[in-house]
């Protein structure tokens, strides 16, 4: 069967996109630059998100202490060692909110990452309230060059969880910034997390029809995953039956299912997270990686003879 997104994997796979765009394999090479959120820093709220704790995901080469271009340099030379194809990089400023800072600072920042040889442009990982028309402009201007992705964490489209898990802001947020980023012609990107407290099942899958209303180019899903040193891990060791957590084999049923609703113009950039087991405050899937995963729900989604938007 031919797909619309022009590849033979039954989701619109994020490494063939890329490969059909740039010829070759892009690899992310993530950096720290040192920002915070404004739920974080006193702004809207303090403490954060319950569920951040970004030593959880950060590489050993992502130090803020270090300047960018030297977090980037590490990072090519880590990442060679398991993927020496790739010659291409794209700069993923990924802890916290990325374009929560003046605009000079960003500047200096993402133009000192696009400096470097074999880097053809950034991932901005921020939250809908940390942009403006004054750095979407300035993106747009890079992306004339450049390749530049904005992705949001949004996590939910119940405002009654945002409130709950403290991110200090709304659906409705998401969705203005979501939308002009897209009017600027930038690439968007958004985040969203399955089994957050006070969800059921059936508020996740409904969500779907929500989420392919936004005008985005990639999207992201993770399972819910209690991360030690958390305020939501104490809620957790409190409260464990408000929160609805996904056993492997629940979760690929559940994410073959909505995938299946999902827009299918949507690149999939990935299926699930995936949190070192020392980091786990709560129940986890063991040793299970993000390629074991996908493998999984490939195999599932021919057994089942469906793919991505088949009902959409």
């Amino acid at each position: 069967m031919t797909y619309p997104w022009g590849h033979n994997r039954r989701y619109n796979a994020y490494a063939p996109h890329f490969k059909n765009l740039f010829g070759e394999r892009v690899q992310k090479i993530s950096v720290d630059a040192g920002f915070a959120c404004p739920n974080r820093d006193g702004t809207k709220a303090r403490g954060g998100c319950t569920y951040c704790n970004n030593d959880a995901f950060n590489p050993s080469y992502c130090d803020p202490k270090k300047p960018i271009n030297q977090q980037v340099k590490e990072g090519i030379e880590f990442h060679k060692v398991r993927y020496r194809r790739a010659n291409k990089y794209l700069v993923y400023f990924q802890p916290y909110s990325n374009t929560y800072a003046p605009l000079p600072h960003l500047k200096k920042l993402y133009e000192d990452a696009l400096s470097l040889q074999g880097v053809i442009g950034l991932v901005i990982g921020t939250r809908a309230d940390c942009v403006n028309d004054e750095i979407l402009d300035y993106l747009k201007q890079l992306s004339e060059k450049h390749y530049i992705v904005i992705e949001y964490g949004v996590e939910s489209i119940y405002n009654q969880t945002l409130s709950r898990i403290n991110r200090a802001d709304t659906f409705a947020q998401a969705i203005d910034s979501i939308s002009k980023s897209a009017a600027h012609g930038l690439n968007v990107g958004a985040h969203f997390i399955f089994g957050l407290p006070g969800e059921s099942r059936q508020m996740m899958m409904e969500s779907v029809n929500k989420i392919n209303q936004l005008p985005l180019n990639s999207i992201k899903f993770h399972q819910l995953q209690i991360v030690q040193g958390t305020a939501m891990a104490k809620d957790f060791a409190k409260n464990p039956r408000s929160y609805n957590l996904f056993s492997f084999e629940d979760y690929i049923d559940f994410i073959i299912r909505f995938t299946e609703k999902l827009n299918p113009s949507f690149i999939i950039e990935r299926f699930a997270g995936e949190v070192p087991p020392r980091f786990l405050a709560g129940p986890g899937w063991g040793l299970i990686r993000n390629d074991q995963i996908n493998v999984a729900i490939e195999k599932e989604m021919e057994k089942r003879d469906t793919w991505q938007g088949k009902y959409y």
